[in-house]
């Protein structure tokens, strides 16, 4: 099945699906996020094809993008959620997704956040170490119900990915390690609050190739039979997310690849699969547009100084995320492009958008950083007292505002000054 490329240009603008995204920039200003609803739908209609046979649950990783539109979207498809916050579950709920489609992810789950998952009757929790599993068996007792869970192996695969977003080697932070995990599975079989299902892995994120992944779900399947062994009978194997795309010039399987190599390696076993797809589902379905305040040189070097920044787009800054750069008018061919950084107005070095690009720019022209459907919005920040940017959902010929531009007075919401000192006697 294919998936939908949805930003192109037609008659010399670039649109988003059938929708110009100058049109977007007149309506809604800049700097604003853009979704497409089709490019989210085929991607997980693909994902689905590939696994048809197999017995599996697509959860999508609300941390790669949790606006409520595109939870709505999934949700309507029949997907599930993979959240790592009690603030991500309500956002599941809110947007109209089933709490019994849940899984419970992350390394720093609080009591508080355990008990509401709990009443809200979410599928399982990926459980992270021993003293977490202590604190939910005694929480789930508390509130007299059982909590289905899988502890999450760290399996000593090195994904040959960012060291930001890999976690899957003894170094990193994630999981329980591989020569662990029978021991501390025998300990939670025999707590009676605790349900044992199933065992999961997440070994990074932006993976490119599908060895690494084959060879942590081989030492997950090893374990699985070692624990049937000690009479612990585990029902699903969750293999998390992290799934590639294209940005520059990677050339990853592609998700449908991903999901059919690792569904052909559980067929006959009985186990039903867990996927935490997030960025491969919404990556390349949205796209930052920003408008250009001023051009500049220093010395040799060009900059193109736009009205988006580090705190609307972090990855370029944080762990040298590089994203493709459209002008949204299309340039002539043959046109010239000197070489220039695009940048935003924050008052740091580190706050730019793009390096070294050939572009051709002037105060004015829109620009588009495509492939910023994951891990651009929702890692947004207020720094420089900046409101976040606007968030609109295409489809088709028609656009959909779905998270309003913060202005400055929210800013300041929750927040008082001082009462007045009294005056010395």
């Amino acid at each position: 099945m294919s998936t939908v490329n949805p930003f192109r240009y037609i008659d010399g603008e670039l649109h988003a699906e059938g929708v110009p995204l100058r049109g977007v920039a007149e309506a809604f200003g800049t700097p604003t996020y853009v979704y497409s609803r089709a490019a989210i739908e085929s991607r997980f209609l693909a994902m689905e094809a590939a696994l048809t046979g197999i017995a599996h649950r697509t959860c999508y990783a609300v941390k790669a993008n949790g606006n409520l539109a595109v939870l709505d979207v999934l949700a309507r498809l029949g997907a599930g959620f993979d959240i790592v916050s009690v603030g991500e579950l309500e956002r599941v709920l809110a947007a109209g997704g089933d709490a019994a489609s849940v899984v419970f992810s992350g390394v720093g789950k609080r009591a508080d956040e355990m008990r509401r998952a709990l009443a809200a009757g979410v599928h399982c929790f990926n459980v992270e170490s021993e003293a977490e599993l202590v604190v939910l068996a005694q929480v789930a007792a508390h509130a007299g119900v059982r909590a289905r869970i899988s502890l999450r192996v760290n399996p000593d695969v090195d994904a040959r990915t960012h060291p930001y977003i890999s976690t899957g080697l003894k170094q990193n932070k994630f999981g329980v390690g591989i020569e662990h995990a029978e021991a501390l599975y025998e300990r939670a079989a025999g707590m009676p609050s605790l349900e044992v299902s199933g065992v999961d892995c997440h070994i990074g994120s932006q993976l490119t190739e599908i060895a690494p992944v084959l060879d942590a779900l081989d030492r997950l399947l090893a374990l699985v039979d070692r624990l049937r062994e000690r009479g612990i009978v585990i029902t699903h194997v969750d293999m998390g997310g992290g799934f590639g795309i294209r940005y520059r010039d990677e050339e990853p399987p592609g998700l449908a690849a991903f999901a059919s190599a690792i569904a052909g390696r559980l067929a006959g076993r009985g186990l039903e699969l867990v996927l935490e797809p997030g960025r491969a589902l919404v990556g390349e379905a949205g796209a930052l547009l920003t408008r250009v305040l001023y051009t500049k040189r220093n010395g040799e070097r060009g900059f193109v100084v736009a009205d988006a920044a580090m705190n609307d787009l972090i990855r370029p800054a944080l762990y040298q995320g590089w994203h493709p750069v459209l002008p949204v008018v299309e340039p002539a061919p043959g046109s010239p492009a000197p070489t220039q950084d695009v940048v935003g107005p924050i008052c740091e070095s580190g706050d730019f958008l793009a390096l070294e690009r050939p572009l051709a720019a002037k105060a004015g022209d829109l620009l588009a950083l495509t492939c910023a459907g994951a891990y651009g919005f929702v890692m947004s920040s207020n720094y420089n007292a900046r409101g976040r940017a606007a968030e609109v959902m295409v489809d088709g010929e028609q656009t959909f505002l779905v998270r309003a531009r913060e202005d400055v007075c929210r800013l300041f919401e929750g927040e008082q000054r001082l009462p007045s000192r009294n005056a010395p006697s």
